[in-house]
């Protein structure tokens, strides 16, 4: 199936876009195309053209063959839009009742919609949280997140003790299958067995819920030491 291009004037897809290369410039220097094609599902060329663009507008730095980056005006941009998405997410979680699951698609659209103010008055009245339910950091109006030092559970040793920080899973199914088992945020738990070559690990989620995980989904449960 042919991949769809960005509609031209989309601020909704520029902002997806500039979002897109923040999240995947974490782990290297510079974006591909292909990463980025395949992250929003678009097709490669659409990738090239849309970054070209946005050359244009200073918020995107493009090399042929070598990727993208985002520049300082772009940065700003893709945290503003975190930090919509994520007090969205912490609102409907907390005052209108979603479950952890049915937050992210609903964030996704809502965060292009509504406006600065109504997201400001959002996290007053939330007291400015500096987490949304997912436990991902929200980024503050100078666009600075808060910084916690936090480990996989697929890498904690055997008996020691860690509180559940942050689930780095958008999957509803993951997030849903993680909640009906109490691994939920601010649960307190231990690793009390693991197979070899990252088989399974079992945890005891505190007082007494025993669970056996996949290696995989440990991964993206993160925790803090205790």
């Amino acid at each position: 199936m042919t991949k769809p291009s960005i509609p031209a004037g989309s601020s909704q897809s520029v902002e997806d876009f500039l979002k897109a290369i923040y999240r995947l410039q974490r782990e290297t220097d510079r974006v591909s195309t292909s990463e980025l094609a395949e992250a929003l599902n678009i097709s490669a060329p659409a990738v090239t053209d849309m970054a070209q663009r946005l050359v244009e507008d200073g918020t995107v730095d493009y090399l042929k063959y070598r990727g993208v980056r985002l520049t300082e005006t772009g940065e700003q941009v893709a945290l503003k839009m975190l930090r919509r998405h994520r007090l969205i997410e912490a609102y409907l979680v907390q005052d209108l009742g979603y479950q952890l699951h049915e937050v992210h698609e609903e964030a996704e659209a809502l965060e292009h919609t509504v406006s600065d103010r109504f997201v400001e008055a959002i996290s007053l009245k939330l007291d400015n949280p500096s987490f949304d339910p997912h436990g991902d950091p929200i980024p503050d109006l100078e666009g600075v997140m808060p910084v916690r030092h936090l480990h996989p559970l697929s890498e904690l040793d055997i008996h020691t003790p860690a509180r559940i920080r942050r689930l780095v899973m958008d999957d509803p199914a993951m997030l849903h299958n993680t909640q009906e088992r109490g691994l939920e945020i601010g649960r307190t738990l231990e690793v009390v067995a693991r197979d070899q070559f990252d088989g399974p690990i079992k945890v005891v989620v505190k007082p007494h819920n025993a669970q056996t995980i996949g290696f995989k989904m440990a991964s993206f449960i993160l925790v803090e030491f205790l």
